[in-house]
């Protein structure tokens, strides 16, 4: 995440070198209170979570449902109308999607900033929608939901988009320079993470999925990520420092209050 090391209400200051970095409040905040808004530098939606056709900006994340759609998801009934729709302010005019694989995003400037980081590297065109997609990229998420069941905790497509965010930088050193901040971990407690991530057959696990990547997106400068101690690393360091979001039904929420 990238967050000035000082804001209205709270600032960063280094706890030690176990914990790393901390969030302090600088004063008192109320119920309701907007803490803090940070970018993250990289994000992605869980990958059973996308399959179940929650619709999320490719980029930012944010919902892209109604209060009706995603009312008929979480219910599983196609055919459910909500009474008032006329309270649901949810606008889909900007929505946009990418011309090559149709993935939508909330608005042009999600679009063209996915664009301009990684997406001209992720981007699997026609075949993302094909019933037989045979993507390289498609056969690693189907492989890593076959691994990390629901509840998810974290995603295959971190590791990959922070891989193709150093393949598509002009300024390769200021995006490492970014991941170089994040706590690191000791050999026996990466271990520990990745089996909390993967399962009991971690280790098989992990070498087919930093095999799968590898063929599918090798970056020459950071060539030490696909080795088997740096790829565990890596896990080791999503794991660490990543962070789960929930929509909290928020557009349902937003109708009933309307």
């Amino acid at each position: 995440m990238e967050l000035k090391n000082s804001t209205e209400n709270v600032e960063i200051q280094l706890i030690d070198e176990l914990k790393g970095k901390g969030l302090f409040a600088k004063k008192n905040i109320n119920k309701g209170d907007v803490i803090f808004e940070e970018t993250p530098i990289v994000s992605t939606q869980f990958l059973w979570n996308e399959l179940y056709k929650y619709k999320a900006c490719e980029y930012c994340m944010k919902s892209l449902e109604t209060a009706e759609e995603q009312a008929r998801r979480l219910s599983t009934n196609p055919h459910l109308s909500l009474p008032h729709p006329e309270c649901d302010i949810t606008d889909q005019s900007p929505y946009v999607d990418c011309p090559g694989c149709q993935v939508t995003y909330c608005c042009e400037l999600c679009r063209k900033t996915a664009l301009d980081e990684y997406h001209q590297v992720l981007c699997m065109g026609p075949s993302r929608l094909s019933e037989d997609n045979d993507h390289p990229l498609a056969r690693l998420q189907e492989t890593w939901r076959n691994i990390h069941y629901p509840p998810e905790t974290s995603s295959i497509m971190l590791i990959v988009k922070m891989v193709a965010l150093v393949k598509q930088a002009k300024d390769k050193s200021t995006v490492l320079q970014k991941f170089s901040q994040f706590v690191k971990n000791t050999v026996n407690e990466e271990d520990e993470i990745v089996h909390k991530l993967l399962g009991k057959q971690f280790q098989e696990q992990l070498e087919l999925l930093r095999q799968m990547t590898a063929d599918f997106i090798f970056e020459e400068n950071v060539s030490q990520w696909f080795t088997p101690e740096g790829f565990r690393s890596l896990f080791a360091l999503i794991g660490t420092n990543g962070q789960g979001i929930g929509s909290r039904y928020g557009c349902l929420n937003k109708l009933i209050k309307n």
